[in-house]
């Protein structure tokens, strides 16, 4: 093998520091421009995931209403969708299947709250969002089954 045969073979074996510094540059700027785009809309995901899971539950407490001629009281709570409460009112035609197969939590993991007879309607379900806390902004605002659309 001559000479220049072995510098063309060493040339071709990898990269240069230039072509890595390169590709870096250009990863860096794509990470920048994408990533903000991205790491935003993970809490608008989890409260699109409260709005559904809320008008889910919206449904299931009108169906056991159709069922029961009323919904739950605050003390049997969302729990008496999955199985059948005692104490008042007493369900006469609860469904043995349940209306719900388990209460979720909020995407926060808190527990939805449920209060009957509810001060804007026939019952109130809400979460208190992404800080736990009433009130709030942006996705620390409450989410309401008033608010949702349902």
């Amino acid at each position: 093998m001559n000479s220049k045969q072995s510098r063309g073979m060493a040339r071709s074996r990898g990269f240069t520091l230039i072509e890595i510094m390169v590709v870096m540059v250009i990863l860096g700027l794509l990470v920048a421009i994408v990533a903000p785009n991205i790491m935003g809309r993970s809490d608008q995901a989890k409260v699109t995931v409260a709005e559904t899971q809320i008008s889910n539950i919206a449904n299931a407490l009108d169906l056991y209403r159709l069922d029961n001629s009323h919904y739950p009281s605050t003390q049997q709570g969302l729990e008496a969708l999955v199985n059948k409460p005692s104490g008042s009112p007493e369900p006469k035609n609860w469904n043995p299947d349940g209306y719900l197969k388990s209460v979720p939590e909020d995407p926060w993991g808190n527990s939805y709250q449920y209060v009957s007879p509810g001060v804007d309607g026939p019952y109130d379900l809400y979460s208190h969002g992404s800080d736990g806390q009433e009130g709030g902004d942006g996705d620390a605002a409450d989410i309401s089954v008033w608010n949702t659309g349902n």
